[in-house]
């Protein structure tokens, strides 16, 4: 059972999930992170880092967010992996507490420095 990384990552992006995470799971697109379930070790410390709760173990995902789940599988091979952490996006305090935000989640991946 793999973790997922659901709709409360969109336009926050914070990641103090990927420097806790022992492996290389975390990829990074445009205004989110997923998680690539074949590289996920299932530990789970990555939930509790989360300050916006967006992470969930697959099997426990909301109803209203399950197609984050196939979301997660689709970006987990597009985006590039993040190794480190690094500073949320400059909108993020604005978006952490916004509901519904699937409409603004972008498919590209997160731009090269």
């Amino acid at each position: 059972m793999a973790f997922v990384v659901c709709e409360p990552c969109i336009k926050c992006k914070y990641a103090d999930c990927v420097d806790v995470c022992p492996v290389a799971c975390f990829h990074e697109g445009a205004n989110m992170l997923a998680i690539d379930p074949e590289e996920c070790i299932d530990c789970g410390v990555c939930v509790d880092e989360c300050p916006v709760s967006a992470i969930y173990p697959a099997d426990e995902v909301p109803e209203k967010w399950r197609e984050y789940i196939e979301l997660n599988v689709r970006f987990g091979k597009e985006w590039p992996v993040i190794e480190e952490g690094k500073e949320p996006l400059p909108e993020a305090e604005e978006f952490k507490n916004v509901e519904a935000k699937r409409d603004l989640l972008s498919p590209e991946p997160a731009p090269r420095d």
